[in-house]
């Protein structure tokens, strides 16, 4: 039973959809809840991630508003993106008045609309940032925080995102705080990897995510073909759906995934949901991302006490100590990925020792029970600031 309501949190969220940052939002959800708030999510459109967010006890609202996506970096793209923006804000601003919000939370960057609307209303604002795309031209980067301004506070969801968003725009120092993501494990403690309970059978690898170029999975699919040229028999499945905009490179996964050096060696899985029984399919999980602000399907294969084979890359450099608690290979590099499989399997023991202390340091770090009690905090602070409050002793995070 939940306690009595605080007040309302109005959260906006650019999907209905079952991602990382949604995910994530669907946690802080599930924590404001438990800490006696009403919580209000607004959508852009109906999809999976609903009935979840009603059965926490959440109120769902689908309105029509815009989202930041890199399809609309063109001349053209811009300009319907304003115009959109000009047509949604009456709609976003008579939401607030309906449910009169003590905060508006703003899940990701790609709604800067939403803290300007909850400026304009004069309701305190908070944006969790979920990106850290280091990778892009300064004045994107730029572009993209200079609408945190606008925030009375920020949540990074790791270092490597707060080092972005102080890069770009130093003066919201005092605004951000660091929330690493909360991650709950399996129910129970999943079965020994598949090679270990069928002595002689294939290799399985599971990579988990978005199918995008961003995401990478061709670089391991392309590292299974040199294992497999190099006579190991080894398979992998992809778990997940095409990101907005990647029909086309999803087309070519399969395509490369029929040529004859890889011919019934891949599955696409289709998204899963929980993560638990791809991981009791696989004896290491490989996560090849070009680019990852933290990366819960790394933490949640440590839970589950699967081996880690990671790109070091950003989050995954605070999600995994190489060596210890997985291993790390640089980005875009099949022959380094294809050559740590190829060691890793080869040595059961080790993968063994670091499937072991990936799950006690993703316990000890990425706990939800940490994390729902920190964006509770934050919330209020943020709010206790704006009414000119002292801020909560449990706030600082």
């Amino acid at each position: 039973m939940h306690p009595p309501h605080r007040g309302t949190v109005l959260v906006a969220n650019p999907s209905a959809d079952r991602y990382g940052s949604d995910l994530q939002m669907k946690e802080s959800v599930a924590g404001l809840v438990e800490h006696g708030w009403r919580v209000v999510v607004a959508a852009p459109s109906d999809g999976p991630l609903v009935e979840p967010l009603l059965d926490l006890g959440a109120e769902v609202r689908v309105l029509d508003f815009p989202v930041l996506r890199r399809a609309a970096a063109s001349p053209s793209g811009l300009t319907a993106l304003a115009l959109a923006c000009v047509r949604a804000l009456p709609r976003m601003r008579a939401l607030l008045r309906r449910e009169r919000p003590a905060i508006v939370y703003v899940n990701t960057v790609t709604l800067p609309w939403w803290l300007l609307a909850g400026r304009l209303a004069g309701v305190p604002t908070l944006c969790h940032v979920h990106e850290a795309e280091a990778a892009d031209p300064p004045l994107v980067r730029k572009a993209l925080a200079l609408p945190l301004l606008l925030a009375d506070a920020v949540v990074a969801n790791s270092r490597s995102t707060e080092d972005v968003v102080l890069g770009s725009v130093p003066r919201l120092g005092a605004r951000v705080r660091v929330i690493h993501n909360g991650v709950d494990g399996p129910p129970a403690a999943l079965p020994a990897a598949p090679r270990t309970r069928r002595e002689g059978s294939p290799w399985q690898l599971a990579v988990v995510g978005r199918l995008s170029a961003r995401k990478a999975p061709d670089v391991a699919l392309e590292a299974v073909a040199l294992l497999r040229r190099r006579g190991h028999d080894v398979q992998v499945s992809l778990y997940g759906t095409p990101g907005p905009g990647q029909e086309t490179y999803v087309a070519g996964l399969h395509a490369r995934a029929d040529q004859p050096d890889l011919r019934g060696a891949v599955r696409f899985g289709g998204y899963c949901a929980p993560i638990w029984s791809a991981l009791e399919g696989a004896d290491v999980l490989v996560a090849p991302s070009l680019g990852e602000s933290f990366g819960n399907a790394v933490v949640e294969a440590q839970l589950a006490g699967r081996p880690v084979v990671a790109t070091a890359v950003q989050g995954h450099c605070e999600t995994v100590a190489d060596g210890e608690t997985g291993l790390l290979v640089p980005p875009q590099d099949v022959g380094a990925l294809a050559d740590t499989l190829e060691e890793l399997l080869g040595d059961i023991a080790r993968a063994d020792r670091l499937a072991d202390a990936g799950r006690r340091s993703a316990v000890a770090h990425f706990g939800s029970d940490r994390y729902r009690s920190d964006i509770d905090a934050v919330v209020r602070e943020a709010i206790g600031e704006r009414s000119g409050q002292p801020r909560p002793a449990s706030a600082a995070v």
